[in-house]
Parts: structure tokens; sequence; C-alpha cells
């Protein structure tokens, strides 16, 4: 049976007012994607990988746990181990399958942050792109194999929305491009 969902992938890219350096801490401090996420209920470092905000805890290698509810009432927890950790330019990470092999993951997110034409500006790339491991979507393709086109567009409003929530609570915090 031919794999039709490793590889599947949701890209968002958008300019915000928000310094790269801020909105890079904002991005890595996991802790506070609860406040902006519609589907992410929190995150917290693992294994002493918890440090006060300011990205110091993002680092290739650190794991932390995600919670994300969904919108039929699923509620799940994962790990995610940090795949790249370039301040101020990108930050990605892995979610780990059943299986915890890092090398075989259910997803793989990325964040790149760009300097935007305009000053104090940040052209924000963000990427889903589904790994070889197992998930619920892999799931509920096997058993509707046109739900993933759904849950890809709900993926991608998902993560506009998150960027447009993270950027208004920091300009509500210090005002526009700041």
């Amino acid at each position: 049976m031919e794999d039709t969902v490793t590889g599947v992938r949701v890209d968002v890219a958008t300019t915000v007012g928000v310094r790269r350096e801020r909105l890079w801490e904002l991005i890595t401090d996991v802790s506070r994607t609860g406040e902006w996420s519609p589907e992410c209920t929190g995150a917290a470092w693992l294994d002493g990988d918890a440090a006060a905000g300011s990205g110091a805890q993002a680092r290739v290698g650190a794991r932390f746990e995600g919670r994300n509810r969904y919108p039929d009432g699923f509620v799940s927890r994962v790990v995610c181990v940090v795949t790249e950790a370039e301040r101020p330019s990108a930050f990605a990470w892995v979610v780990l399958d059943d299986s915890g092999d890092p090398e075989r993951p259910a997803s793989i997110w990325r964040y790149e942050l760009l300097p935007a034409a305009e000053p104090r500006q940040t052209l924000v790339r963000h990427s889903f792109e589904h790994g070889p491991g197992n998930s619920g979507a892999r799931v509920a393709d096997r058993h509707d194999p046109g739900s993933m086109a759904g849950r890809l567009e709900q993926l991608r409003g998902n993560m506009a929305a998150t960027l447009a929530a993270m950027v208004a609570s920091e300009q509500d915090r210090c005002g526009p491009a700041d």
C-alpha cells in the first residue's frame, strides 16, 4: 500500500511587526504556546530542560511535552525533540511517535525568521511536514483517505492563528514593532 501521508506539508509565511530577536524568544518559549494556539493547550520542557523564558532552553536535543486538544474533543500528549536552534533565525523540532525514534518522527515543525523589507519587521516561515512515524492523522487517513486535505487546511488555519495571536500579544505588551 502506497504511503500518501509521509511528506505532506503545510507552509505559512507572513511578515510581522515584531523584531526577529523578540520573535525568537516568543517562539522558543514553548511554555507559552498554549496562550496562542487554537490546538496546542500547553507545553513544558522535560528532563531539566526548563529555563526561565528568553529561549535559553531552545537547544538541539532538548525535549518538551506538548498537549493538544482537537475539535472532536480528543486530547493528546506528545514528546518533541529540538532539531534546530539557530538564534534568531530558525527553530525546529520533531514530534516523536510511539516508537520514540527521532529518525522516524510523526511530524517535523519549523520556524524560519528572516529580516523583512521594513526595519523592525520579520518575515516568518512556519512549516509542518508529516514524517514517516505514526500519528492520529495517519490513522484517520487509513480509515478515510480524503481526511488529510481537511486536516492540512485545519493546520494551516491554526498555524496562521497562532502567529497572529503571538504577534498581537506582543504588540499589546509593548506596542507595534517594538
